[in-house]
């Protein structure tokens, strides 16, 4: 037997039809005939982190793929299940997005369970995936050297974004798209405890992000 829907997603459904839904009726009719979003946001799954209240976008301004720890997979051939993979294809080449943004987060526990070492994380899934960190976190270790978890976590954050970023060039619908159409590559950190965003600089350092 299929459960009840739980009442505090029915609840807000109901708040979502009397307030912005109704609010924006208008906007959401022109939706309805198709989406046009500027930009492809690869986020964390974490409930914490949330593209569009982030960067305050309405409905149909983002393309948002959500995973453990943000990552973007290596370019893998010969078909297969691959849904981060099919997200960007289908935004570059479909929707055209005009950029593609890698958007991280502090205290990521994804991360975090890569810095220490994989230590109890689930291995017919999880463990897999968070494998695709490592040569980030070799990286992020040779940087500092001897640290805390958290110092390397933190560190390793910063140093996966750069690396999801470089591996969403060598997709070729992507190389293609920078050459023929500018399409734009960023990478991103936010900050839980206390909101700040740190952008990924053309010199490849992360700059805090004025808010005037």
């Amino acid at each position: 037997m299929q459960p009840a829907a739980p009442e505090t997603l029915i609840d807000g459904y109901r708040r979502f039809r009397g307030g912005r839904f109704a609010e924006e009726r208008a906007h959401y009719a022109e939706l309805a005939e198709g989406q046009t979003p500027h930009t492809l946001v690869i986020a964390c799954s974490d409930s914490r982190v949330d593209p569009a209240a982030i960067f305050d976008a309405a409905p149909g301004e983002l393309f948002v793929v959500r995973n453990v720890a943000n990552l973007v997979p290596p370019v893998e051939e010969g078909g297969g299940l691959h849904g981060v993979s099919a997200a960007l294809e289908f935004a570059v080449k479909v929707l055209k997005v005009r950029g593609v943004l890698v958007m991280g987060h502090g205290d990521c526990g994804g991360v975090k369970a890569c810095a220490s070492g994989m230590d109890g994380v689930p291995t017919d899934y999880l463990g897999p995936w968070l494998s695709t960190m490592e040569p980030a976190r070799e990286q992020a270790r040779a940087q500092i050297g001897e640290a805390s978890l958290a110092e390397l976590s933190s560190h390793l954050e910063l140093v996966s974004i750069e690396h999801s970023v470089e591996r969403l060039k060598a997709f070729p619908f992507v190389a293609d798209a920078i050459a023929e159409r500018n399409l734009e590559i960023h990478g991103a950190r936010f900050s839980i405890a206390d909101g700040k965003l740190e952008w990924l600089a053309g010199d490849g350092r992360f700059e805090t992000v004025s808010i005037r």
